[in-house]
């Protein structure tokens, strides 16, 4: 199978999401409230994804196996509002490039734990050296970034 077409959906989703944090800063400037904004855009997802769900998914999946799901799969939404208020108070701040060159490296370091671990049921993947340059190498990225805005 060929992975490309799905490594440039991945950089196109990318792109896309660099556009959510001042999207969503300007609702919260406007509404005065991060908050707010963070549910009024969580509420959107939602509307979105229900008909996406229906029609493409065409409504698949076995709600009587949520009471199956361990509590903690329930972080994951937690981890979603994180993400979006914490884009909204953040990325004003720092700026758009800097704050995702940061949320990047925070990605690496905690992908790369999980996959020493083998977290979740996933195949362990202990780290190596390439793996710390690469880690070293994007911590590096975020410092020029901060540097490059001074």
């Amino acid at each position: 199978m060929n992975n490309w077409i799905y490594l440039a959906a991945a950089i196109a989703i990318g792109a896309g999401i660099s556009f959510q944090p001042p999207i969503n800063g300007t609702m919260a400037r406007t509404l005065g409230s991060p908050l707010l904004a963070a549910t009024l855009s969580m509420t959107i997802s939602l509307i979105v994804v229900i008909p996406l769900w229906l029609l493409i998914g065409k409504g698949g999946g076995d709600f009587s196996q949520i009471k199956a799901l361990p509590w903690w799969v329930l972080i994951g939404g937690v981890l979603g509002v994180m993400f979006v208020a914490g884009s909204i108070v953040v990325a004003p701040v720092t700026g758009v490039a800097l704050f995702f060159v940061c949320v990047v490296a925070g990605q690496l370091i905690g992908s790369t734990f999980i996959d020493q671990i083998g977290a979740f049921g996933l195949e362990t993947k202990p780290v190596n050296p390439m793996k710390i340059i690469g880690l070293v190498l994007v911590l590096a990225g975020a410092a020029l970034v901060q540097l490059s805005n001074n």
